[in-house]
């Protein structure tokens, strides 16, 4: 951006911003779609056990214990899901960033916010970041959602329609 006579300060340029976000260790895991999943099968069965154990201390669980077994399986999903939420919150700000005709920015605090237009070069540079780096990460992310809320609304329907 340097060669744009860009006011916007380093650290808020959408490019750093994508780089930065890149080499951070839990925004990197979408990346790749199998470590992705991988450490949110890791999340669900550690809150799983946690949740176990929390509703072991129930004192129906010993008249209902296959009942509370797969409370806990469905109840373990919201960790899972909100890890993702997050990560998505954080990888389409940056894609809106990277593909707004204007940054806006802040020089010292809150109070001074402004924005500058993009030149022409600039911005498809940025949109062909956001295309072929943000964007596939984007999608793995709303199909692991996606996968999360379908056995969310399964695991509703089964305990809605099934008396254990």
């Amino acid at each position: 951006m340097n060669e744009f006579n860009c006011p916007v300060p380093k650290n808020q340029q959408p490019t750093n911003e994508f780089i930065e976000l890149s080499k951070s260790k839990i925004f990197s895991y979408p990346k790749s779609k199998k470590s992705f999943i991988f450490l949110l099968l890791k999340f669900w069965l550690g809150t799983f056990l946690l949740f176990t154990v929390i509703s072991s201390g129930s004192v129906y669980f010993e008249t209902a214990t296959i009942k509370y077994i797969l409370l806990s399986l469905l109840s373990s999903l919201s960790i899972p899901f909100l890890f993702s939420i997050r990560l998505y919150l954080g990888w389409n700000h940056i894609f809106k960033r990277l593909t707004s005709e204007k940054v806006e920015y802040e020089e010292s605090g809150w109070y001074d916010g402004q924005t500058w237009i993009k030149p022409v070069n600039l911005k498809e540079k940025e949109s062909l970041i956001a295309l072929l780096e943000v964007k596939p990460i984007l999608k793995n992310l709303i199909q692991t959602l996606s996968l999360i809320v379908i056995f969310a609304l399964f695991g509703i329907l089964f305990f809605q329609y099934n008396n254990i």
